[in-house]
């Protein structure tokens, strides 16, 4: 299983919000470890490496492509969280709940 998962629910349509692109990326963005794009469940289940070393990562996700393909206008075009691996050998799960006017996260199980 991959250190690092993510799953996007379109809140406002109520459903999962398959077809985000996503990249996984060293937290100075100079380093691109992975990218996927949402399945049909909004899930990204295998999302780079098994292991990561401790340290900043984030995940981009392309929100403008999603709003375009499902005919809404977004204002955020694209929604990036920074986070902190802290332990290599943990899993870590980080959601995102979407609409077009907001977004939320947490780190999930």
């Amino acid at each position: 299983m991959s250190a690092v998962t993510t799953h996007v629910l379109d809140t406002a349509a109520g459903r999962p919000a398959a077809g985000v692109p996503v990249r996984l990326e060293r937290a100075n963005g100079a380093t691109v470890l992975a990218e996927a794009v949402t399945n049909g469940d909004g899930r990204v289940p295998d999302l780079g490496p098994n292991e990561l070393d401790a340290g900043h990562y984030r995940l981009v996700f392309d929100t403008a492509a999603y709003f375009a393909a499902t005919g809404q206008t977004g204002f955020f075009p694209e929604v990036v969280i920074t986070f902190v691996l802290a332990d290599p050998t943990q899993h870590y799960h980080v959601p995102v709940l979407l609409s077009p006017f907001a977004y939320s996260t947490y780190r999930g199980s």
